[in-house]
């Protein structure tokens, strides 16, 4: 009796190593689950705060800049003619070289079998007050040439001792409405707020609310 009762009965020393090991064990994996859970409550922040600092800003007219300068390289180039609201020939290079303005579009004056628009001669005197004659900077955005091969450009000319983004003007003025035809869309914002503020002004095309 005395033998059986020390043969399955652990002694003293055997219950305490018994146990130490299952409060080893059961403290290795409790530390354990509490380290992967830690982890992935450290994970699930820096993972969705890095998706939303990566996330770019919505880019909206509103917070466009009113008055954009040219952020890229720039040529130099002279007028010779105004064909109308948004077509100009420059002298560039030695060459005589049609261009058309970037993400604007004004009435139609000198198009072949098209009766001349409404506010299309405005249009291209304002053009011809803005540039004629003068040295302007052309601005390349992605495309070299329309499908016609003119050349498309933004073209900035200095007035009271700065820079203005002609198409820009021509738009704020009430002379063009915006029409972009992407990946040349570097000013859309600015163009769309300009547009926004001649309607609301009521200005040029928009005169009593009318629309091109």
């Amino acid at each position: 009796m005395g033998m059986a009762a020390r043969r399955f009965g652990p002694t003293p020393a055997k219950g305490a190593t018994a146990l130490l090991l299952l409060t080893v064990v059961g403290t290795v994996g409790g530390c354990r689950s509490g380290s992967e859970a830690v982890t992935q409550r450290r994970v699930e922040p820096t993972a969705t705060s890095a998706t939303i600092t990566s996330r770019p800003p919505a880019a909206t007219p509103a917070l466009a800049d009113p008055d954009p300068v040219p952020d890229g390289p720039t040529v130099p180039a002279r007028v010779i003619r105004v064909i109308d609201g948004d077509t100009i020939v420059v002298e560039l290079r030695g060459k005589q070289l049609h261009l058309r303005y970037i993400g604007m579009d004004t009435p139609e004056s000198v198009r072949p079998d098209t009766p001349v628009q409404p506010l299309a001669l405005a249009a291209s005197a304002a053009n011809d007050a803005l540039v004629k004659g003068k040295t302007v900077l052309l601005e390349k955005d992605v495309s070299e040439t329309d499908r016609f091969g003119r050349l498309l450009r933004n073209v900035w000319v200095e007035r009271d001792g700065r820079l203005i983004l002609v198409g820009l003007e021509l738009v704020r003025m009430g002379y063009a409405n915006v029409t972009t035809f992407p990946p040349d869309v570097k000013y859309v914002d600015q163009l769309l707020a300009a547009l926004d503020e001649a309607r609301t002004a009521e200005r040029g095309l928009w005169a009593s609310g009318g629309s091109p």
